[in-house]
């Protein structure tokens, strides 16, 4: 794809003392680097981020945020806030997120009752078609600011995934879930004996005896067949070895058709690389850190900004006694990887293949 994209880098290490070293101020200097009066054009910018839900406290702190805005601003821009969930912004006070700490308005992209959407076609697998939520789609510029952490079924979490499952409605979001699988369950052939349960070590399986009802979940499923393994009755197979990827092509192709309603040049990816946990902050708690905070990356290219935040999560730097329970390292070529069972570069190639961007790069750190 011709020359390499550009990807601005702030470390999070501190070498002086004093505010102007630290990653907030890194960050107005990496946006000083970016056209921000190009993106703005005297207009209305959405901010994407993720505000969490209850007891969680590891997403992007409001000073990053409010960074951010005043640049907007400085720039022409009239920055507002944007979440998927009505009930996250609702919410959102209770985290920290207002618009006087912020500097701007928050809103629900989709409206109070998620009903201002677009509907693209998709055609892959069970995702036929997905629901872009309005104040996305109608918007001339965005902001894609995320928030890096690991997930349960795609392994990472940034900037891919803040749009497809945030810029979508509740019905979007339960198809993309639904491509989740690769292990099935024969009804007729099982006992509910829960050996199955006891092999697993991640909590991804459960077996109510009594009620002859059992449950994957995927999420917690590394693909390490120690339930198939244990069962007596082959209740369980390995139907499709690659069976995590196709939630992670799924949300490459939704991205794709929310980025196609904007010019290149009108949107920034900002991934924010601190309080790197296990698990995706929507579900409303707070894990400790698994590797040391990394820094901040920021590019017009989706596809390069993610490519270089995952490759600065490495493994020699995990920090032991960060898994929840029983989780352990298992196999794999990254750290995410060797903890959940799943590529997490798959919706990166997947990005790549569908044209979102390029995996090709040249950092540029900001110091």
């Amino acid at each position: 794809m011709g020359n390499k994209s550009e990807v601005f880098f702030a470390s999070a290490h501190v070498k002086e003392p004093e505010a102007d070293a630290t990653l907030p101020a890194k960050l107005r200097r990496i946006l000083e680097k970016i056209d921000l009066k190009n993106i703005c054009r005297d207009d209305y910018v959405p901010i994407k981020i993720h505000l969490g839900a209850n007891l969680g406290y590891t997403t992007i702190h409001p000073v990053f945020i409010r960074v951010l805005v005043e640049e907007l601003k400085k720039a022409g821009g009239k920055p507002f806030i944007v979440e998927g969930s009505f009930q996250q912004v609702y919410d959102a006070a209770a985290r920290g997120y207002t618009s006087e700490t912020l500097g701007c308005p928050i809103v629900a992209a989709g409206g109070p009752y998620g009903t201002n959407i677009i509907k693209q076609e998709i055609g892959y697998r069970s995702l036929d078609a997905v629901n872009i939520l309005g104040a996305i789609w109608d918007a001339p510029s965005l902001i894609n600011f995320s928030h890096v952490k690991g997930h349960g079924v795609c392994a990472y979490g940034g900037a891919c995934k803040n749009i497809a499952m945030g810029c979508v409605d509740r019905e979007t979001r339960r198809k993309i879930h639904s491509l989740e699988g690769g292990i099935s369950w024969d009804e007729s052939k099982c006992v509910f004996c829960g050996k199955c349960e006891e092999a697993c070590d991640t909590g991804g399986i459960e077996v109510d005896k009594a009620e002859k009802k059992f449950r994957l979940f995927f999420h917690n499923c590394r693909y390490c067949r120690h339930c198939i393994s244990a069962c007596p009755k082959d209740a369980l197979k390995m139907d499709d070895r690659d069976g995590f990827r196709h939630f992670q092509e799924g949300m490459a192709m939704t991205t794709k058709k929310v980025m196609d309603s904007f010019e290149k040049s009108r949107v920034l990816h900002i991934n924010i690389l601190t309080n790197i946990t296990m698990f995706c902050d929507c579900w409303g708690f707070s894990t400790p850190a698994i590797v040391p905070d990394i820094g901040i990356f920021a590019s017009s290219d989706m596809v390069a900004v993610e490519k270089a935040s995952l490759d600065s999560i490495k493994e020699e730097n995990f920090i032991k006694g960060s898994l929840i329970g029983k989780w352990q390292l298992g196999e794999g070529r990254h750290l995410l990887e060797k903890i959940f069972g799943k590529n997490p570069y798959v919706q990166i190639e997947e990005l790549e293949r569908q044209g979102v961007g390029q995996t090709a790069f040249k950092l540029t750190e900001i110091k």
